[in-house]
């Protein structure tokens, strides 16, 4: 297995993107969604509705739809938040791939984006593709260090055995993980998404997974704001303190 040097989830026009100018416009498209998401409207058509009325590029109305959630939604999945303390509590479900990924654009310039539910999500968008980089070790160590400094007992990550490399990046995690103090295992499943559903102490970004577990805690957050200060990071939270 060879990594190789590269960079995750970049985009060469993200600083005009994302710029002083465009978050004007990103902030009121937001505002926009958000109250047709209130009223009912599904997410997919109500993006494509103000991206095109805000003549917004494709991986703009990408980071809305991921920066974005009704207040239905926020309310939930505040209620369900477990802070990083508890996790010496007991062992944490993790979301492999999406945990992985979004360390990975960190560490190589990509940009992050934090969301009204104060979630970091990256704009990879690597649909069922995936090749260990060489800031994947990278990544993982920052996780195992993440863990060992809140005292987790143990951690279980799942893993999309469809996803190119998945077996690869089993290994890898567990040959890293043999340094760590917790145990650690994991699980090559169909859908990680679908294993984490209901579960309690997951740790992802994944929308989906926030809504349909019984608690998560924001890991990723934690390790980019403390281990990363040079992370590009873009909030995308309109009306929010």
């Amino acid at each position: 297995m060879t990594a190789r040097p590269s960079r995750r989830g970049f985009g060469p026009d993200d600083d005009v993107l994302f710029g002083d100018p465009a978050m004007s416009v990103l902030m009121k498209a937001q505002t926009e969604i958000r109250w047709l998401l209130n009223l009912g409207y599904p997410m997919g058509s109500v993006t494509e509705l103000v991206g095109s009325h805000h003549q917004l590029t494709g991986r703009q109305r990408v980071a809305l739809q991921r920066a974005t959630a009704s207040d239905r939604q926020l309310e939930a999945r505040k209620m369900k938040q477990l802070v990083d303390e508890s996790m010496v509590d007991g062992p944490v479900l993790i979301d492999g791939f999406n945990l992985i990924i979004l360390l990975e654009v960190a560490l190589t310039g990509g940009l992050l984006i934090l969301g009204l539910d104060g979630v970091l999500r990256d704009l990879a968008g690597l649909r069922g593709t995936y090749r260990i980089l060489d800031a994947t070790g990278l990544a993982i160590d920052r996780i195992g260090l993440a863990l060992e400094s809140l005292n987790v007992p143990a951690a279980t990550f799942f893993l999309d055995q469809n996803v190119s490399n998945s077996g690869r990046l089993k290994q890898l995690l567990l040959t890293r993980a043999t340094q760590w103090p917790c145990a650690v295992a994991v699980s090559l499943v169909p859908n990680a998404d679908s294993c984490l559903q209901g579960k309690e102490r997951v740790v992802s970004q994944d929308a989906f997974v926030l809504d349909a577990c019984a608690s998560w805690i924001n890991l990723s957050r934690t390790i980019v704001t403390k281990t990363m200060p040079a992370a590009r990071i873009v909030e995308i939270a309109a009306g929010t303190e």
